[in-house]
Parts: structure tokens; sequence; C-alpha cells
């Protein structure tokens, strides 16, 4: 493990108190050292804002445009300057934190001591990655009429290796694809993995049986908490930071969710038998979906029994109803399942958008 300064690289996580949340989100994926420094005018820290403190926030019904200063930390650990190496760290291990703002006398920041936590000296994480592939796709008809929804092309590469190639580049190397539908095609192309210098084995489902099902046919069961996505979400989910939150919470199973508003078409009038107590024009509703991804431990699968049909919900209503922690994780990323040919477009405009010159994205936001 290493600890560190970042040099200019700090930089990129002040954030002025009158931004919003949105604009933390922006600021925590630029810089990519997972906090912001909200400071005033003169740069004195006022707090600081992490995925948790958003994740909370959404949570509480706090919406994107509201101010940053209502989902920050008012009272975060600093250290000065002058620190000593050795006690910066112990400060890091006894408080559980990956980030430590660094200020002088007059609370400015002038840096950020940055804990890089790896799993082994080579960066690769042992726990495994479940991907469901299965699916006969139907509603995008006609184009998986001959083509596994996981293998339709998104700019120059299949949805599925998308998937792959990120988390790989986040650590995880053994992967284990669930096929059915024209799953031979999907073990053609992706073979054992060793073109993407990953590892990749293969359940094969005889029929279809759910997300749940098809974990039941994992064998040898898994020795760590393992994640799983369906094979046709496309997200920017930090796979390995969901992993992290389940540790930290001690959870048995873990559910991404997204936060998905309604609103009603027409005003809503309050009745209490025939008389009428209130009106609410066009009220919003708001929810958390399923979002696709999970993280679960070994000791779950005890709650399945092999080739037998069970979804993510089943499972997760038995683990609840054995006392077992079942937990949200509330994502703020872009996410998108492709279940639809509008999603197939959306997905393939997006990738286009991501390889097109600064100059060219700008014009068509001008357009």
């Amino acid at each position: 493990m290493a600890i560190d300064i970042v040099s200019e690289q700090w930089r990129a996580c002040l954030l002025r108190f009158e931004a919003s949340v949105q604009d933390a989100i922006q600021c925590l994926d630029l810089s990519g050292l997972q906090i912001a420094l909200v400071t005033d005018a003169s740069g004195r820290l006022l707090g600081t804002a992490t995925d948790g403190d958003i994740r909370r926030g959404l949570l509480r019904g706090i919406k994107l445009a509201d101010p940053v200063t209502t989902i920050m930390h008012t009272d975060p650990l600093i250290v000065p300057p002058t620190l000593d190496r050795s006690m910066v760290l112990q400060l890091m291990q006894a408080n559980k934190i990956h980030q430590l703002p660094v200020v002088d006398d007059g609370r400015r920041v002038v840096g950020l001591h940055v804990w890089n936590e790896l799993q082994s000296s080579s960066g690769i994480r042992p726990n495994l990655m479940v991907v469901m592939a299965g699916g006969r796709g139907v509603r995008l008809h006609p184009h998986t009429e001959n083509c596994p929804k996981p293998l339709l092309l998104i700019g120059d590469k299949p949805m599925l290796e998308h998937i792959i190639v990120r988390a790989s580049r986040e650590g995880f190397y053994h992967f284990v694809i669930a096929v059915h539908y024209l799953g031979h095609m999907i073990e053609e192309y992706f073979s054992d993995g060793s073109h993407w210098n990953v590892r990749i084995d293969y359940v094969r489902e005889l029929e279809p049986l759910g997300t749940g099902g098809a974990l039941s046919l994992l064998s040898p069961r898994p020795e760590h908490p393992f994640l799983v996505t369906n094979g046709d979400v496309l997200t920017d989910v930090r796979y390995s930071e969901v992993l992290d939150f389940h540790e930290r919470h001690a959870a048995t199973a873990t559910m991404a969710v997204r936060s998905h508003e309604w609103q009603h078409p027409f005003g809503v009038v309050k009745t209490q038998g025939v008389d009428i107590i209130g009106f609410e024009e066009k009220p919003v509703y708001r929810s958390h979906v399923n979002a696709g991804v999970y993280v679960i431990e070994p000791r779950a699968l005890d709650a399945l029994q092999p080739n037998e049909r069970c979804d993510m919900p089943t499972l997760f209503g038995r683990l609840q109803n054995s006392s077992q922690r079942a937990i949200v994780y509330p994502m703020h990323e872009p996410w998108l399942d492709v279940g639809r040919p509008d999603d197939l477009e959306q997905a393939r405009d997006a990738q286009i958008r991501q390889t097109m010159p600064l100059k060219y994205k700008e014009e068509i936001d001008d357009n």
C-alpha cells in the first residue's frame, strides 16, 4: 500500500461553495480522487463531499440541482503540511479514510493525502465477476434474431466486451459468463479471455433460470464476495467502489439502484371520503429502481437450489427473511439498460460522441 500527496492533481478536487450537487458529481468524475474539497472565495476549506455523501443525500431526497452545502461533511479530518508521513498513515488507518485534506494555518487547502489501497502488488482483485448473458433479447428483434444481445455492437465492439474491458481496468481478472440463447457465439468470441489478458469461464443454462438461478450453477463456489452484472447494462459506475461499499457495510448482498422520477400528468385531488382535503399540481414521484449490478457474499448461495429458477428480488427477499443484511448502493453515474432498439441507438450515439474530437461535440451541442 502506498500513501502520497498528489502534486497538482488535488486542485481538480476544489469546488466553490456555490456549486450544486451535480457539480460535485462532475468534480469527482474529473479528478478521479473520490473527494471534492468545498472552499470559499479565499480557498478556505468549508467541507468535503464524497460519493458516500452524495448517495446518502439522494436517499434523503436531495436533488442534483441543490447546493453542495446540503450534502457536504462540514467537519472533515484535516492535517497541516508539516505532519509526519507515518502519523498521516496512522490517522488514515484509524479513521478508515482514503483521502485527507492538507491545510495551512488559515485553513486554506494546500494539498491532499490519498491512500491507494491495492488488493495485491499486481493490483489484481481476487473477486469473481459474473456476467448474465443468456437472455433472448426479444424486445430487440430483429437485431437479436441471429445474434445474442451481449454481442450487439456498440461502436467497434460488443457491449459485453465494453463491460469486461472496463472491469479489467479496475483490477478484475476472473469472469464467469452465464450463457443460454446463442451462447456458442459468445463462447467463440471471448474464448478463455486470454486476448484481453483475463480469465473467462462459462456457466451454461439448459433453460432460463433467472439471475439468481444461474448463480446456483457456480462451481466451485467463490471464496470472496463477487460481482454480478447484467450483460446489457452499460454504466460508468466503478465496480470496485460498489464492492468496497458492500464490504464496508458488512452486507450479505448489495443491489445498485438508480433514482427514478415520474411526474403525474394531471393535478391530483386528495380526498377523504367525498370531502376534498387538498390539491397537488402534477406531483413528482421518486423511487429507486434495480440497476442490474450486485455484490453477493458466497454464503448467500445457500438460499438457492441448483437448477431452480430464481430472480434477484426473490433472492434478496430470502436473505432478508433469514435476517441477513441486504442493502442498496445508490448510483448517480450514467447508466443504460439496453433492452429496446431505442436504447441500442442511444448507446451507439453515446459511443460515437465519446470518440469525437471535442470541437465536433461542441458543434453538436450548439445545434
